[in-house]
């Protein structure tokens, strides 16, 4: 499909609007006042309409040609967007990057290094999928993401070990377990223990479950809340539960042996080497993230 008229006949008309006149539109665009008039006497005779009025010696938009008047300025605005983006595309950046994290990485190094990636790339798309268990490790292996932070590297990938997540056994202060000194592991059976859902499909288990009752969540939230009303008992990641631990609305079990495990977090490309520049961009800013600590203007509020 052909069009009448030209991007910069359009242009023109938008200078004499935002100019103030052809004097001062054909100044701000380095053209001959003949250059700017004709452009807009030719979008008025191909299209068969009046886009000024003189009012004395001043033009003024029409009705119709204020409407031109905005109409052009978008079309305008994205051809300059359309520019960009082929330019930015041509020097490598990807038009999206996929990155999905298991819910125990800290949201807040995740938001910097997006932070920067925007600055860089700011046409590059983001998909953000936060999940639980195998669900990191099954979205590289769907190649469902360009960039995963998982707790398991599966095999024919390699991976860059980011940060150890420590889990506590915790329950509130009113809860039964509190109150029978030292606990063996045998003594947690009678008590409703609180788990979190895998959010792969295989359903993977992990750590513990040998309650005779359990409750599962899907979320961390909700399963921590449950624990502050005292509903049950669970391992949970230390970084989630800091506050309730530091106020005393949960408190650490007395296990004999058990109290606490940890859990490691990796950062993986899915293309490995072959990863794109917006994926190893913000790849590498993560990583740089948990080595160097946050910016002061990006920490945690």
């Amino acid at each position: 499909m052909s069009t009448k008229i030209t991007l910069d006949q359009w242009q023109a008309l938008i200078a004499v609007v935002d100019e103030g006149g052809y004097a001062a539109a054909a100044e701000a665009l380095d053209k001959s006042q003949s250059a700017i008039s004709y452009a807009v006497q030719k979008i008025e005779s191909e299209l068969g309409v009046r886009a000024f009025a003189l009012e004395g010696r001043r033009a003024k938009l029409t009705e119709t040609g204020d409407l031109l008047y905005r109409q052009a300025k978008m079309l305008v605005e994205e051809a300059g967007r359309i520019e960009k983006t082929a330019i930015q595309f041509g020097h490598g950046w990807e038009p999206m990057v996929r990155l999905t994290a298991d819910g125990l990485f800290p949201n807040d190094y995740v938001l910097c290094a997006l932070a920067q990636l925007a600055g860089e790339s700011p046409l590059t798309r983001v998909e953000f999928l936060q999940t639980v268990l195998s669900g990191a490790e099954e979205a590289l292996l769907r190649h469902e993401a360009d960039v995963v932070i998982t707790g398991h590297v599966p095999p024919g990938f390699m991976g860059d070990h980011l940060l150890r997540v420590r889990f506590v056994a915790a329950a509130a202060p009113s809860h039964p377990l509190h109150h029978q000194g030292p606990l063996e592991l045998e003594d947690l059976r009678p008590h409703r223990q609180l788990v979190i859902r895998d959010a792969g499909r295989r359903r993977v288990d992990s750590g513990w479950l040998g309650a005779e009752q359990r409750w599962t969540f899907s979320l961390g939230e909700a399963r921590r809340a449950a624990l502050v009303r005292g509903l049950g008992f669970a391992w949970v990641p230390e970084t989630e539960i800091g506050d309730d631990l530091a106020n005393g609305a949960l408190r650490p079990l007395p296990l004999s042996q058990g109290a606490e495990r940890y859990h490691d977090l990796y950062l993986v490309y899915a293309e490995g080497q072959y990863a794109g520049r917006a994926a190893r961009y913000l790849g590498d800013r993560i990583k740089e993230g948990v080595t160097q600590g946050l910016p002061e203007s990006l920490a945690p509020v």
